[in-house]
């Protein structure tokens, strides 16, 4: 990663005062940086070498314009994240970005303008070990340094950055390996389990996966993390409709606790903090350093798709929706799981064959060819199969990437089976999702519920995930010179517009990609299990070294939150 550590500049080396404002000697980030083995590292802004005036981090400002959109570059970097308002101060503008729309224009970072730490995290650590996490909890526990844990920086509600605080940069933790008959230490049931270390990115285990001929069920975009704030936040799939969400598929955690012991989680030891893990959130119980997860057996999946140009006439997108949510009911009986928007569908399925699959597809696939018999424009209807996860996501993800390098709020809701049971329910949810497309019109319809797996209540995600079909999305976004009222604006536009759902279907939303002002938080994120998630938290980490935005048991006075808006 030659671009990466043209940005790991030694401890010792000289700091511009703009890009710092650390509270602490050089000499105790000295001993730091001595305990993890060299591996502490000042944070910069991704767009520093941009910087006219910038001498002594001169980078490559071209790569930095080329790739500020690509979220493998953004995801590789310490200092970068997928969603760059968490790079930023929102409450005092300090920031360093570009224009997403031009970035080779250097407008946002020439003077008068200043290239500002914001949020960036002004040191971080290179994690390679669990002696490195006891270092860092030892660290801030003696000198109250924030701690936040990133791994890629796909965080939508910036609980992996904080001014003034140390991170733990888990990405370089790569290791993954399989053992079909895997037993979780103190147990003797065995299973076959493919464990992760915490800087797997989705992509990684996918192929990982398919060089073994096992499916994994994971996320939709190919660099999230795979053990990190997904699973541990729920973590949902086009897959989880059949075979679960990820935490229903969680052998095995190994963790480090905030008082510094390094614990194996599983159904058999530290039950209470596997129940955590399994649901209460990333960043708050401890730091993961690896999670072995369920594989099963390859899948043969049937895909249908259809899809239209898009245009500001919502006629076909009502269309589309009323095939989807009539149906609704029985296609996630059926096994199909997949995503939506207001002019494409994609439905999977691994659980029937080429024929059931027709049968139980065919509204959707009629609606398709009358769109292309009405010579729609880009009507198009794809009925065909994958012979793993693998060959699917390959040809998925060549399309479907997430918005990267653009500020924007996020929002969404889970939708319960009852707003499928009726015509009188279903016309009402396709008015709400037609309605909240008027101000947030990327709105994009999830159907990763576990509709068809059973819970077991082992998991501490909020229990309207089990009643669910659909989790649904929407965004408001800004560029780099938008005012604090105009970001003010942007969020409680995206709040309002997801109203027109909040209003029909029961308090429960995704904690990874919720509104970052979700109202009852705590009972839209965990329902009833909030109150033994907080027990578990007050038990493992007491002094709360770590606390996250609308984390359990979280303080909104902190210093860390204050470039929340």
């Amino acid at each position: 990663m030659p671009y990466q550590h043209a940005f790991l500049l030694c401890l010792l080396a000289p700091l511009i005062s703009a890009f710092t404002q650390a509270r602490f000697t050089s000499s105790e980030y000295a001993a730091l940086n001595s305990s993890v083995g060299g591996r502490l590292f000042k944070g910069t802004p991704l767009s520093l070498p941009c910087v006219p005036s910038n001498k002594i981090h001169p980078g490559n400002c071209s790569q930095v314009q080329s790739e500020y959109l690509d979220e493998d570059f953004r995801t590789s970097h310490p200092s970068a994240y997928v969603v760059p308002q968490w790079e930023t101060c929102q409450t005092t503008g300090a920031q360093c970005l570009l224009d997403y729309t031009d970035t080779l224009d250097l407008a946002p970072v020439t003077p008068p303008r200043q290239c500002l730490m914001g949020s960036i995290p002004p040191y971080f650590i290179d994690v390679q070990s669990e002696e490195d996490v006891r270092a860092a909890f030892e660290f801030s526990k003696r000198l109250q340094v924030p701690l936040v844990i990133k791994n890629t920086g796909h965080d939508y509600k910036g609980r992996s950055s904080a001014p003034h605080s140390l991170a733990l940069w888990t990405h370089n933790l790569k290791n993954i390996s399989y053992d079909p008959a895997f037993v979780p230490e103190g147990c003797s049931t065995p299973s076959p389990g493919v464990t992760l270390g915490a800087g797997v990115q989705w992509q990684d285990a996918y192929d990982f996966a398919e060089t073994h001929n096992i499916t994994l069920v994971g996320g939709s975009d190919k660099t999230v993390g795979a053990v990190g704030g997904w699973l541990q936040g729920g973590g949902h799939g086009m897959l989880s409709n059949t075979m679960g969400l990820g935490v229903d598929r969680s052998l095995q955690f190994k963790v480090v606790t905030p008082d510094g012991q390094y614990r194996v989680a599983n159904a058999c030891q530290n039950q209470d903090l596997f129940f955590a893990l399994r649901g209460g959130g990333g960043g708050t119980f401890g730091v993961v350093v690896e999670s072995t997860v369920l594989a099963s057996p390859q899948v043969t999946l049937q895909v249908v798709m259809v899809t239209f140009a898009s245009t500001n006439d919502t006629t076909l997108t009502r269309e589309l929706w009323n095939t989807m949510t009539a149906n609704g009911l029985q296609w996630a009986e059926d096994g199909w799981g997949g995503v939506a928007t207001s002019n494409v569908a994609i439905y999977i399925n691994p659980k029937l064959g080429p024929a059931e699959a027709a049968k139980s597809m065919s509204p959707l696939v009629e609606f398709g060819e009358k769109l292309q018999s009405d010579q729609i424009e880009g009507a198009q209807v794809i009925s065909t199969s994958f012979e793993s996860w693998g060959t699917f996501f390959e040809w998925f993800a060549a399309d479907n990437v997430a918005i990267t390098g653009v500020s924007l709020a996020l929002v969404s809701r889970l939708i319960p089976k009852a707003n499928f049971a009726t015509a009188e329910s279903q016309a009402e949810l396709v008015e709400g999702l037609l309605n909240t497309t008027v101000v947030t019109p990327r709105l994009i319809i999830l159907i990763t519920a576990p509709s068809s797996y059973p819970g077991d209540n082992t998991t501490s995600v909020t229990e309207a995930w089990r009643s669910s079909l659909y989790h649904v999305t929407a965004v408001s976004t800004w560029n780099w010179n938008a005012t604090k009222e105009d970001k003010k604006n942007a969020y409680a536009q995206a709040s309002a517009s997801i109203d027109n759902l909040r209003r029909i279907t029961p308090d429960a939303a995704y904690q990874n990609e919720a509104d970052v002002y979700e109202p009852n938080h705590e009972v839209s994120f965990w329902g009833s299990n909030y109150q033994r998630l907080l027990e578990i938290k007050n038990k493992y980490d007491p002094q709360h070294l770590l606390d996250c935005w609308h984390c359990v048991g979280w303080k909104r006075s902190a210093p860390r939150f204050s470039c929340y808006l």
